[in-house]
């Protein structure tokens, strides 16, 4: 049988507990259990049973999400081990081979690579770096037919950052029902936004939208691998059957550290501190941009703890992030694995020097690259 690896997650597997440092993550540096808990009563956590939880999720957790959407309940929510099961979940309840399936380049490739193996035809509309890595909806609506069963929009954007409108937003929805597609909104990056409110969700714009999160990337939470799918009850159903199938439950205590997380100041806590860190780190890393001689460029940030850093020299980046790996000691993820070459995703959530240490050894690598390479042109 033919399988499509999850190539980003496997490279991030295999070397992330074995480098100095890890900025290959798409999360802030993760809250502790003791952030978490301060100024909370904890018995109710240490005197929790460990019998399974809800299958479904526990009825706090799951109204705490749903005051996240406007007029949604409980019965719209479901919830998951990750956005990451979620995703899962989504793809195996709607997708059968020969399906269409519209996904965003670059961006997280879970959906398209299970797509590819659900036997389904992948199209791919591409961000436009010329223009900040936005979305040609002219090209999506191109792209979109009557077979078309699922279009998948991560937003805000993993790798890029980037952020629709309320425009592209209603144009996206419209385009699905003109052809009958389902959405998948993978909104895991929502309330990353480092200037201004947060963006709306996709939730209650489209009766066929499944909208997803998780407490890992705004919260920093993503060890507590806590995510949901917010949709009608009849679909919360289907995807509930799945859910059977593949975990029963999420975790027991992790479901109530969530419900921890949720509540109103605690989450604007975790909130103001992820975005804190992402704004020292992405100043960290322009002034290092600024330095590097045209080696790198990116494009300023307004959403994430990430960057699409684009190198400009000849190496695809699958091999020189594994050279980054060898060399320096930092993990950082190939753009290849997210769809676009000659990029890296760089996470720069973390301490100020820390990810100033890391940039330097980058720097340092990518110097000695490029110096080899003008040697070796001028011999």
């Amino acid at each position: 049988m033919n399988f499509q690896n999850f190539d980003l997650e496997y490279f991030q597997s295999q070397f992330e507990r074995t480098v100095e440092i890890n900025l290959a993550d798409s999360s802030v540096k993760c809250a502790s259990v003791s952030d978490l808990l301060a100024g909370e009563d904890a018995r109710p956590l240490l005197e929790l049973p460990l019998y399974y939880p809800e299958v479904n999720g526990t009825g706090v957790l799951r109204e705490r999400i749903a005051a996240l959407y406007p007029n949604a309940s409980a019965a719209n929510v479901l919830v998951t081990v990750g956005a990451a099961q979620a995703n899962w979940m989504v793809c195996g309840t709607l997708l059968e081979a020969g399906d269409e399936v519209i996904v965003v380049s670059p961006g997280y490739r879970q959906v398209w690579g299970l797509a590819k193996n659900a036997g389904c035809e992948v199209k791919e509309t591409r961000l436009r770096p010329d223009n900040n890595w936005r979305l040609d909806v002219d090209e999506l609506e191109r792209l979109a037919t009557p077979k078309t069963k699922l279009i998948s929009i991560v937003n805000p954007n993993n790798p890029t950052g980037s952020i629709l409108s309320r425009e592209e937003m209603a144009r996206i929805v419209s385009i699905c029902r003109k052809t009958g597609a389902w959405l998948h909104a993978d909104e895991v990056y929502r309330g990353t936004e480092l200037a201004g409110d947060e963006r709306p969700s996709f939730w209650g714009m489209y009766e066929r939208a499944i909208c997803v999160n998780s407490m890992s990337k705004a919260y920093g939470l993503a060890g507590l691998r806590i995510g949901w799918a917010v949709a009608s009850p009849e679909m919360i159903e289907e995807l509930w059957r799945r859910h059977e199938y593949a975990v029963i439950a999420a975790s027991g205590p992790s479901m109530k550290l969530a419900e921890i997380a949720l509540q109103p100041a605690k989450r604007e806590m975790l909130l103001d501190r992820q975005k804190k860190l992402s704004r020292e780190g992405h100043t960290v890393l322009e002034n290092w941009v600024k330095a590097q001689d045209g080696r790198f460029s990116v494009s300023r940030a307004v959403a994430t703890s990430i960057a699409f850093v684009r190198y400009n020299f000849d190496m695809p980046s699958a091999e020189l992030a594994d050279h980054i790996r060898r060399k320096a000691s930092v993990l950082v993820a190939p753009g290849g694995y997210l769809g676009t070459e000659n990029h890296l995703r760089i996470t720069v959530g973390y301490e100020p020097e820390k990810v100033r240490t890391a940039l330097e050894r980058i720097g340092a690598v990518s110097a000695e690259i490029t110096a080899t390479a003008h040697a070796a042109a001028r011999r």
